[in-house]
């Protein structure tokens, strides 16, 4: 009797570590964005975030975008800078300029132009594209908002001055309940932001994306390196496990005298992965597609996802006052097979 009592406690105890073990794989696995809303990719192997790490890897100048959607957005966007998806809504940061900034004959005060004025948006939408929400964020000359990131449970958007070596708030929205909390604030100009899955830090990009800064999310700087590409000015990012941020920008060149000299610009748009770690930028390729409004499609709002080998790409490059007024384009593409 003694003996068989003993042996079923000892069943019960490895019972209760082998639940305790997978309960912490579980935990792990939501933490890493490999289960919970992300699921799981088509191949069966592969979480989708894991797949756009490998297949952002398989896209080159010859990737063959097809745009398979166009979604009209029916309220004003104005001038529209990031884009995120959650389970149950689209989040779209805008800025509408009252008064425009003025650039100084010279520095003035460590400015190089007027603070302007204007309100900063982010509009909520169901995910046919409906207004479900318009939050209005910042605080007096820091109105403009920025590239914004979702972490699985909150939409994390910077607003700044409309001017380079400026300030900005770093603000955390519940994806769920739409409470705004005031995160902290920083010295800078920061137009983009990302939050780390692996170490739970915020990344952030500065005017024209030549510097990044890591904090914690008490507002304390932990690291700040020079960006070492000149490709693109970064506009819109993305957390990618593991330890990497994807990028879309546009740069605006000079033309030639035959296009119109210099007083007309071209609009470059690409890509970049960036290593959090190294710094490196892994990988970056040019994107040619054009908006209704003539943009790059890269210009602002970009976010991506995969599924096996297959990528799908949403952008929003025109504003309300532009041609057919802000759209949510979708651009597809199959490459090489995910390892």
């Amino acid at each position: 009797m003694g003996i068989s009592i003993s042996r079923r406690l000892l069943a019960t105890a490895a019972s209760l570590v082998l639940l305790a073990g997978a309960v912490a794989g579980t935990t792990a696995a939501q933490a890493d964005g490999r289960s919970g809303t992300q699921g799981y990719s088509g191949s069966g192997h592969h979480a989708p975030d894991t797949d756009l790490a490998e297949d952002f890897n398989a896209v080159t100048r010859n990737t063959d975008w097809q745009q398979t959607s166009r979604l009209k957005l029916n309220f004003p966007t104005f001038h529209t800078e990031g884009i995120a998806y959650s389970q149950d809504h689209i989040f779209l940061s805008a800025v509408q300029i009252l008064e425009p900034t003025t650039k100084f004959p010279t520095p003035q005060g460590g400015y190089d132009r007027t603070p302007g004025k204007g309100i900063g948006h982010l509009f909520v939408m169901d995910r046919a594209g409906n207004l479900q929400k318009d939050i209005t964020l910042g605080e007096g000359d820091m109105y403009h908002p920025g590239g914004i990131d979702f972490d699985g449970t909150n939409v994390w958007v910077p607003v700044a001055q409309y001017r380079p070596d400026s300030s900005a708030i770093i603000y955390k929205v519940d994806a769920a309940t739409l409470d705004v909390h005031k995160q902290f604030e920083v010295k800078d100009h920061f137009g983009g932001i990302i939050f780390d899955k692996q170490t739970g830090h915020l990344v952030g990009n500065t005017w024209g994306s030549r510097r990044f800064a890591e904090w914690d999310l008490q507002g304390k700087e932990l690291s700040t390196w020079e960006n070492p590409n000149y490709f693109i000015d970064y506009q819109d990012c993305q957390y990618v496990p593991n330890a990497r941020m994807l990028c879309a920008g546009v740069t605006n060149l000079p033309q030639t005298p035959a296009a119109g000299g210099t007083g007309a610009t071209y609009e470059l748009g690409g890509m970049a992965m960036i290593d959090l770690k190294s710094h490196g930028v892994i990988r970056d390729v040019p994107f040619q597609k054009w908006s209704t409004a003539g943009h790059v499609a890269t210009r602002n709002p970009f976010k991506m996802t995969a599924a096996g080998s297959h990528l799908t790409m949403k952008v929003a490059p025109d504003n309300g006052d532009e041609g057919n007024g802000t759209e949510i384009l979708t651009y597809e593409a199959d490459v090489a097979a995910a390892k």
